[in-house]
C-alpha cells in the first residue's frame, strides 16, 4: 500500500490547478428550488391526468410524482449551472483580487475538508471490513 500525500500537498496542488480547473457556477438556492419543484409537480400531475392517471385511480401516484418533479427540477438547475460558467481568473478580475486572496481562503478551505473527510472515514474505517464481506474473492468450492 502506498502512503498517501500530506493533506497539504494535495490543497497546494488542487489550488494550483485552481485556474484551469475550477468555476464559478449559477445556483438557486431556498425558495427559488421549492417553486421550481412545485411547478413540475403540478405539470407532472396535470399531463399524468390527461391520460387517465389521477390520485383517485392511482393513489400511490404522489411518490412518483415528487420524485420526477425533483429529477425534472435538477435536470434544469444543472443544466443552468453548466450554461452560466465563471473561471476563477475571471472571478478574480471582476472582483479585483489581484492578490489571489480568493485562492488563499480556497486554500484554507480545501484542507479543512479534506481533513475533515479524512477524519470521518478513519471514524468508520474500522466497521467497513465486516461490511465489505461481500468484496471479497469467493472461497473456493469442495471439489473444485
Amino acid at each position: 500500500m502506498t502512503d498517501t500525500p500530506p493533506l497539504q500537498d494535495v490543497a497546494a496542488d488542487l489550488v494550483r490547478l485552481m485556474p484551469r480547473d475550477a468555476v464559478f457556477m449559477l445556483r438557486f438556492l431556498g425558495e427559488s428550488q421549492l417553486r421550481l419543484q412545485r411547478h413540475f409537480h403540478d405539470f407532472i400531475a396535470t399531463e399524468l391526468a390527461s391520460h387517465g392517471v389521477t390520485q383517485d385511480s392511482h393513489p400511490m401516484i404522489h411518490g412518483f410524482i415528487e420524485t420526477h418533479a425533483l429529477t425534472l427540477r435538477d435536470f434544469v438547475f444543472a443544466g443552468l449551472a453548466m450554461a452560466h460558467q465563471v473561471r476563477l481568473p475571471e472571478m478574480e478580475r471582476l472582483i479585483g483580487d489581484v492578490a489571489s486572496l480568493l485562492s488563499v481562503d480556497v486554500w484554507d478551505e480545501l484542507r479543512s475538508h479534506i481533513d475533515l473527510a479524512e477524519r470521518q472515514f478513519r471514524a468508520q474505517a474500522p466497521a467497513l471490513p465486516a461490511e465489505l464481506d461481500g468484496y471479497r474473492v469467493p472461497e473456493p468450492r469442495a471439489g473444485q
